[in-house]
């Protein structure tokens, strides 16, 4: 299925002729890649090319360097500097008390290891994934971190070079056949990395299994030891090589969408507990593009999924290519306009599909219900960190971007977008701010919620915001959307990663609990850091012997 799937969106979208046109010469002479017209060009017409197709005209985007990355050491944060070693575990001291209630591990995944050999990677979601573990239990703090060994990562260490293709590295081709070679795995899948470098969840039926966008790279862990297991194996037959990075995990179900490049549109699926079968819900077939927007993540209310379709679509040619292009694996195409669709969870049936404005997001925070007096439906709320439909966001991650922060404030603005999606027929939805981008410093991402109001209205949320001048988020916020307000954390030069809540046992009230964030410190330390979900005032930390690089999404695994 998986083979026949991405043939056919070679026939689609490429022609053979466009895979294989090039000039023997220079490809002897210079090596290959494809250029914006997808043949191929030598490297010195490539450099310092600056494309300027993006959401907005007024900020370019730079093509990546077709070299390996330079690094300035002397200007290298911990957070963008590959992990000291393979493995580590030890208790750390704790300054403050940690609550006696606390008992479990807190687990954190994201990209770790930015190098193979001397050859530095580009971006930062290329990294080979590093898993990270705090575990709580009578006021007492285990920390410790492992590689996941992905395929890919295994290959890596073994050939001492990149053997699979990544977010932005693809393997380096000796000849042109070596590459051909690896055009025909990647039309099966086989060349594609399991390198599982972005979520960790825990099942219902207590499996945890770390995820990123590739369905390949679904790995279940031990979550004490950090051992990896083997691969999460899906038994169904609906095949596709993708799928959206955060599914919906809840102890009754794991809700995904696994999008269509053939036929542009998106699968809703769910797995039950104890199971590997993901069952169809229903589909939806997108309203403008040639490919589906991409849907690193999306919302669900209590009845409902909602699906967006982002102008920042999929990209076959893209996929193809032996070098990246400015948006990665992406294009924008604003003509093609933005939607939100939603479907029912019992039936699968659409009962809204509405036009929004242009709109860029990796993470959705919530999505609720909303009633009239009269206690009848009336329209969906989803709320997500929105960059202003600006694609820029992408290009900022390069590492050589992250590395070299010289105190200009170049963060492109965030703000916490509010969707509304009537479900009166109407054909158009609206998009503002649920509260002023500079309560939270105009940066907004890596979210998180009490997990007991997901899919209902709610409060608060916990993110990581800005103080400026930066370039790249630099506090943790919480925010109120009740009262429109954000109360900030910050310590200068620091970066912190996604603060993760945690509710208390028993617990009434929303923000009743506590929030655990990683920081990586700008002196090259780092330390666990636990604050009150309340008052948002620090209640305890703890050092690490070393900092550790920025990470992405985590989970909560209670202690049995």
């Amino acid at each position: 299925m998986d083979s026949l799937l991405f043939s056919d969106i070679c026939r689609h979208h490429v022609s053979a002729f466009a895979m294989l046109d090039f000039d023997q010469s220079k490809h002897k002479k210079l090596g290959f890649f494809f250029d914006n017209n997808f043949g191929f060009a030598s490297k010195p017409e490539r450099r310092g090319l600056t494309i300027t197709r993006v959401a907005n005209p007024s900020r370019p985007v730079v093509v990546p360097s077709l070299d390996k990355e330079t690094v300035n050491p002397d200007r290298n944060h911990v957070a963008w500097t590959s992990v000291r070693q393979e493995r580590w575990e030890g208790e750390l001291l704790v300054q403050g008390d940690l609550p006696l209630w606390l008992k479990g591990t807190y687990l954190r995944n994201g990209p770790g290891l930015w190098h193979i050999e001397d050859y530095n990677f580009r971006h930062l979601f290329d990294g080979y994934a590093t898993l990270v573990k705090l575990h709580f239990e009578n006021g007492r703090l285990i920390a410790g971190h492992r590689q996941i060994e992905s395929e890919a990562y295994k290959a890596a260490k073994k050939n001492k070079k990149i053997c699979f293709r990544e977010f932005s590295e693809v393997p380096k081709y000796e000849n042109f056949m070596a590459y051909v070679g690896d055009l025909a795995k990647l039309l099966s899948g086989a060349s594609l990395t399991d390198n599982a470098n972005t979520g960790v969840v825990k099942l219902g039926d207590g499996r945890v299994v770390c995820l990123t966008e590739t369905q390949k790279g679904s790995l279940v862990i031990d979550p004490e030891s950090l051992e990896t297991l083997g691969r999460f194996e899906y038994s169904d037959s609906l095949g596709g090589l993708i799928h959206s990075a955060h599914p919906i995990v809840t102890d009754a179900e794991f809700l995904t969408l696994l999008p269509d490049l053939v036929n542009p549109g998106y699968m809703a699926v769910r797995m039950e507990p104890g199971t590997n079968e993901r069952k169809v819900i229903g589909r939806v077939t997108c309203r403008g593009g040639p490919a589906p927007g991409w849907v690193h993540s999306f919302p669900v209310t209590e009845h409902y999924v909602v699906v967006p379709e982002m102008p920042l679509r999929y990209c076959a040619q893209n996929l193809l290519r032996a070098e990246p292009t400015p948006l990665y694996k992406f294009e924008w195409h604003p003509q093609s306009k933005a939607f939100l669709h939603v479907m029912c969870k019992a039936s699968g049936k659409l009962v809204a599909s509405v036009e929004v404005p242009l709109f860029v997001t990796f993470h959705f925070i919530n999505a609720y219900e909303e009633k009239d007096e009269d206690g009848r439906l009336t329209s969906i709320v989803a709320d997500c960190c929105e960059h202003n439909a600006d694609t820029t966001i992408l290009d900022n991650l390069r590492l050589q971007n992250l590395r070299s922060f010289n105190g200009e404030d170049i963060l492109p603005d965030a703000r916490v977008g509010r969707f509304k999606i009537p479900l009166d027929g109407s054909p158009y939805g609206t998009l503002e701010a649920a509260l002023n981008p500079d309560e939270h410093g105009r940066g907004m991402d890596m979210c998180s919620i009490n997990p007991a109001f997901l899919g209902k209205k709610y409060r608060y949320a916990y993110a990581c915001g800005a103080q400026r001048p930066c370039h790249f988020p630099n506090t943790l916020t919480k925010l109120d959307f009740a009262k429109k307000r954000a109360k900030n954390w910050h310590d200068e030069g620091a970066v912190p990663s996604e603060p993760f809540f945690v509710a208390r046992p028993g617990a009434t009230e929303e923000d009743d609990g506590v929030v655990i964030s990683l920081i990586s410190e700008k002196n090259g330390g780092g330390y666990a850091l636990v604050l009150d979900g309340s008052t948002f005032q620090e209640i305890a930390r703890a050092k690490l012997p070393y900092g550790l690089p920025y990470g992405l999404h985590g989970c909560w695994v209670p202690k049995k």
